[in-house]
């Protein structure tokens, strides 16, 4: 079977067949080169922008706690440098989130500055904090040194009292409201037959203790008895005879008068001669003085 020619002369007389005829492979042929066909656009790089907004909410968060805002620097810092990366991608056309970027932009600056200022404040109330310990400090031991130096003044006061309340047989203490108190060094003791206090061998001594009055209002006097030792510390015994020489003082001293005291009392044999007595003319009111010398 013999095939008819196609009608009509498709191709004049000295040209090339049409590339794009019917039978031909024109440029949207199945024979086209690649770049005849129209491209895609590239996909949006949006991943910055989202970063940066996410690093930023996270960072003014984390400058909002009290305890982690010296955290939140990071994440602003990597914020603002996401955010500008973003925002340059969208000014060339490569990302469509500028607005996110921007906001991730402006979280960072602000976690940036509320990181700065936590660490001023914290700075400062450290500051403040250490100044007002060392002020105390100071204080404390200014406070401390100043007791110290009172309790000192206090303890040299009470030497120098006790040191003044230590006399010499004879000599003169003047206690509270003017009452001057002198012990007179103590004489012999010849006990009469009825006595109480005193052994065979003993030593019996009397102490004499004058209390004159130089106030102007008259004093209570209550004296006890005085309190007689030698040297070393031993004790001696009141004696109680019946020659009716002994004496207590008691009742009130008038301005400008006196009441004399005796007392005798016994020693022992191995006693040293050194004697002391103490006496005050109101124990509940001042301390005893002292009165030492030899018996």
């Amino acid at each position: 079977m013999t095939m008819p020619a196609p009608p009509g002369d498709q191709n004049p007389k000295g040209q090339e067949p049409t590339a794009g005829g019917p039978w031909g492979s024109g440029p949207w042929g199945p024979s086209a080169p690649h770049w005849a066909y129209p491209m895609a656009p590239p996909p949006p790089r949006n991943a910055m922008g989202i970063a940066a907004l996410v690093l930023g909410v996270v960072g003014v968060l984390l400058g909002l706690v009290v305890i982690l805002f010296w955290m939140s620097w990071l994440p602003a810092l990597l914020a603002l440098v996401f955010g500008c990366i973003g925002l340059g991608r969208a000014r060339k056309g490569l990302a469509t989130n500028r607005a996110m970027a921007l906001a991730g932009v402006i979280l960072g600056v602000v976690g940036l500055l509320i990181s700065v200022g936590g660490g001023v404040l914290t700075v400062t109330t450290l500051n403040e904090v250490t100044d007002d310990a060392r002020e105390e400090a100071v204080a404390a031991e200014a406070s401390t040194a100043a007791e110290e130096a009172a309790q000192e003044r206090e303890r040299r006061k009470e030497r120098e009292e006790e040191r003044a309340r230590r006399l010499s047989f004879g000599e003169t203490y003047t206690f509270g409201d003017g009452l001057k108190v002198t012990v007179a060094k103590p004489k012999p003791f010849v006990p009469d037959a009825y006595v109480e206090g005193h052994a065979k061998g003993n030593e019996a001594i009397e102490v004499t203790v004058t209390v004159v009055n130089t106030g102007p209002e008259r004093v209570s006097v209550e004296t006890g008895l005085p309190t007689v030792m030698d040297a070393d510390g031993v004790s001696a015994e009141l004696v109680i005879d019946g020659s009716g020489r002994q004496k207590i003082i008691t009742g009130h001293v008038l301005p400008g008068k006196q009441a004399v005291g005796k007392y005798a009392y016994s020693l022992p044999p191995d006693a040293s001669d050194e004697v002391e007595v103490q006496f005050s003319p109101d124990l509940e009111r001042w301390a005893d003085a002292y009165w030492s010398g030899p018996n």
